[in-house]
């Protein structure tokens, strides 16, 4: 780059935006991090504060006390800076909170937050040229300032803004109704007859946080291969979709009635930018984010980008290879792509899955079908370094084993062989191992 840095604007602090901010550094350019909170981390922090915070914003975080990782840790770290090593593959929620805050120390992005900082509103600049104005509230003081950039990076995460959808009588249950968003300890279940409405990824896991403590958790779902493939604890019982609520318990499609008394919806979020003008050419319908250039570049003004919509994927490492992507056209090493190429390449991939089936909202979706071509598409049209197959087929192979084994596919322990074979162990196998390695030591 010649003469002064390009000045960028990474929304969010999380692990998308700190690697972002990392990569953009690596480039030589001048990046301004806005986080809304008091600290790193985005989704990964704890808090048991719910509803809203201090300055009257809704609490960012969704997570809960006893949230173990749903993808192996080998699979979350960067490239050159891995998780540290351990015998478990799955880990503790603030394992993986600490890991993001070690990785934005060690490349000198932690200075670069403005904390406390509220983005209000993004718009393109009036000077005629590509770049963004930007304007943020000091949410302490109340200070406004706006600020002018080269580039936006979107980084603000998609696990925010709950869904909850409603049912016929819904307003008369007696009970307690809560969104997955709010909870936080498992003791509100104690001795309760819980719905869990929701068979997403949260609402398998939550339904044997609920069981633990619950007299009986209904599991409501339309997804019938979950009646086949997921084992549970026995108090928890496999029910269809919900058709009304009455004031002390729920009936479903099937006519089938149970007393309830707590109803939890695991039933998803909404991707949410409300700082983005009108003017930035973003639209959101049913969390179909567009248009969007491989996911990522704003096509109508491709100086912004979005790191981290797709879901089912190996995410810290997509969010890497994306803010790669992006940098290599926005730091000048290879030219931006063509506006009726991008149009081209987005329409292609969306009459692709709308062909398949897929609904707007799962215009981001990968997981076993589309990840790995996606990853190798952003790698090749941007000559960068691709994500090596072993990391795509341990995400793979973890989200099988969890359909084969929901209570206890976190014993699973993986150790990566080469950049395209790894191998498995149980958990039991590698502590004992260890044990047997010490002994010897002491013994010697």
């Amino acid at each position: 780059m010649t003469g002064q840095p390009k000045r960028y604007c990474v929304i969010g602090a999380g692990s998308s935006g700190i690697c972002s901010a990392k990569t953009i550094l690596d480039a030589g350019g001048n990046v301004t991090i806005y986080e809304r909170t008091d600290q790193i981390g985005g989704t990964w922090v704890y808090t048991d504060e719910v509803g809203n915070d201090r300055y009257g914003l809704p609490v960012h975080t969704s997570m809960y006390e006893g949230l173990k990782t749903n993808l192996p840790k080998e699979i979350m770290g960067f490239p050159g800076y891995e998780m540290p090593a351990q015998p478990a593959s799955y880990v503790p929620w603030h394992e993986v909170l600490q890991f993001i805050r070690d990785y934005s120390a060690h490349y000198d992005v932690t200075r670069r937050i403005a904390f406390e900082h509220l983005v209000e509103e993004v718009r393109p600049a009036s000077d005629g040229t590509d770049g963004w104005s930007v304007t943020v509230r000091q949410l302490a003081s109340g200070l406004r300032t706006t600020e002018r950039f080269d580039f936006v990076l979107v980084c603000n995460g998609h696990y925010h803004t709950p869904v909850i959808p409603t049912y016929p009588g819904g307003e008369c249950f007696l009970g307690k109704q809560l969104h997955s968003h709010d909870y936080r300890k498992s003791d509100i279940f104690r001795d309760q007859l819980v719905l869990v409405i929701g068979a997403g990824p949260s609402g398998t896991d939550l339904t044997l946080e609920a069981a633990k403590m619950a007299k009986t958790v209904y599991f409501s779902h339309h997804v019938p291969e979950k009646l086949k493939q997921l084992t549970f604890p026995p108090n928890v019982l496999q029910v269809p979709d919900v058709l009304r609520i009455l004031p002390e318990c729920v009936e479903f499609v099937d006519g089938s009635q149970h007393p309830v008394s707590v109803i939890f919806y695991c039933t998803g979020y909404r991707y949410s930018f409300p700082f983005l003008h009108p003017d930035c050419g973003v639209q959101v319908d049913d969390n179909w984010v567009r248009p969007l250039y491989k996911h990522v570049l704003n096509i109508n003004h491709p100086t912004m980008a979005f790191i981290g919509l797709p879901f089912y994927v190996c995410a810290t490492l997509m969010f890497e290879l994306q803010a790669r992507f992006c940098v290599t056209f926005y730091g000048g090493r290879l030219s931006m792509p063509d506006r009726a190429d991008m149009v081209s390449d987005h329409d292609r991939e969306m009459n692709g899955r709308w062909s398949k089936g897929l609904k707007k909202r799962q215009a981001h979706m990968m997981g076993a079908e589309y990840q790995g071509e996606y990853y190798q598409s952003l790698a090749h049209r941007a000559q960068i370094e691709p994500i090596p197959k072993v990391m795509t087929d341990m995400h793979i192979d973890s989200g099988r084993r969890k359909k084969e084994d929901l209570q206890n596919y976190r014993n699973d322990v993986y150790r990566i062989v080469d950049e395209n074979t790894f191998v498995k162990y149980d958990i039991s196998e590698v502590v004992c191992a260890s044990n047997e390695l010490t002994v010897e030591s002491h013994s010697s």
